[in-house]
């Protein structure tokens, strides 16, 4: 089972670089984590799929191409402080995590935030804080970050809280868009990039 579950990330970093993912980094650690572990026993054989899977509580797991994009837009460094609002699985945060130095991740969901602070403890990933709680309120806390992904659709722009908590000349990448389907941008020292189509669960604020 192991041996064929690292077959299955060896092929998966082939289409992503096929795809057009040149970060060596972000290709490491998505070779590295073990996908399946992050998804419903039921759907596990799918994990290696280039799709969206669901998590429970109309949640999904990006796809590996959004994420792996997702991660290499930020073109931080390793030492960098990252968020993530849309914990989710917690996958995309271990990810993130083999990349830089920190990482908060945020879910509003409570039973998601703690099974996926559950997972990434028994992977012994380190470097992560998962929070419950608003993402588009941000950590300012911990603020400012050198790079912010969010991974649920905002509704006209980025919710100007996470804008705030950027560090000089870092990115937040967002997708925005309307009921679920839109374009994944990243915002970075007042330019705004286009990178591609996507569909994701609406981002959800307030009470």
């Amino acid at each position: 089972m192991a041996r064929r579950a690292e077959r299955h990330r060896a092929a998966m970093v082939r289409y992503l670089r096929a795809e057009g993912i040149a970060d060596e980094r972000v290709l490491a650690a998505m070779g590295e984590v073990p996908r399946e572990a992050f998804v419903p026993r039921a759907v596990a054989g799918a994990a290696y799929r280039d799709v969206p899977l669901p998590i429970g509580l109309g949640q999904t797991i990006s796809a590996p191409t959004v994420v792996a994009l997702s991660a290499a837009a930020l073109q931080a460094g390793p030492d960098a402080r990252v968020l993530e609002v849309g914990t989710g699985s917690g996958y995309g945060a271990a990810v993130l995590s083999r990349c830089h130095r920190s990482v908060v991740t945020i879910e509003r969901h409570r039973k998601l935030a703690e099974r996926a602070r559950r997972t990434l403890a028994a992977l012994g990933y380190a470097g992560i804080e998962v929070r419950t709680g608003d993402g588009a309120l941000g950590a300012p806390d911990r603020a400012p970050f050198d790079g912010i992904v969010v991974t649920a659709m905002a509704e006209g722009g980025p919710p100007p809280a996470l804008l705030e908590q950027l560090g000089p000349g870092a990115a937040l990448v967002c997708p925005v868009g309307h009921r679920g389907t839109g374009t994944l941008k990243r915002y970075r020292s007042g330019a705004v990039t286009d990178l591609g189509a996507v569909a994701f669960v609406p981002l959800v604020t307030g009470s």
